[in-house]
């Protein structure tokens, strides 16, 4: 399946075809627009040169790394934290799933171990790791049996909450009226 986000086709094409790059978007869609999330592992491979491996990413010297992810214009607002972050994903992908990303969901039987698979990486707390999982399932063709089931209201057909329904200009819309009914409930209710 194609990744269509409202970013730089090249962008897409690098996460259609490259799970890590798929996987560095999800790490970096925290505090930033999406579009500059998923925008960023097709920067980050422009400034090194090539599409880095995640056990490249996980021996490369931090201060480079740091450098690379806070050259202007920023891989993403905290860069010195995220660029720490996509170290300790790629890492956790050297360890137990030889550096391949696809690793992460290859072989799972249930929506609840590809869940749990997920969780497990550094900085994925529920939420995200649903969000993920509905992301895997909706445009990645990555469907284990319950899937939507472990992604929650996230893997629900044409739910509108995250990127994991993201295709186009008017899904983008949708997405971010979603949020914005959620933040004025959240500030209601405070």
């Amino acid at each position: 399946m194609a990744i269509t986000l409202p970013i730089d086709d090249d962008a897409n094409q690098l996460l259609t075809r490259s799970p890590l790059a798929l996987l560095i978007g999800m790490v970096l869609d925290q505090q930033v627009p999406l579009e500059k999330a998923f925008s960023s592992p097709h920067v980050l491979a422009q400034r090194i040169g090539h599409e880095p491996t995640a056990e490249e990413l996980a021996a490369y010297d931090p201060e480079a790394l740091v450098e690379i992810f806070a050259r202007t214009p920023a891989l993403h607002r905290f860069p010195k934290a995220m660029a720490a972050r996509v170290q300790e994903v790629c890492q956790a992908l050297a360890d137990r799933y030889d550096g391949d990303a696809a690793g992460l969901w290859a072989g799972v039987e249930t929506g609840q171990e590809l869940l749990r698979r997920v969780g497990a990486l550094p900085g994925f707390g529920k939420q995200k790791a649903q969000i993920f999982v509905a992301l895997l399932g909706k445009q990645y063709g990555v469907q284990p049996d319950g899937w939507r089931a472990a992604a929650g209201a996230y893997g629900e057909q044409s739910s509108y909450r995250s990127v994991a329904d993201i295709v186009d200009a008017a899904s983008l819309a949708k997405v971010r009226e979603y949020k914005q009914t959620m933040k004025a409930a959240a500030k209601a209710k405070a």
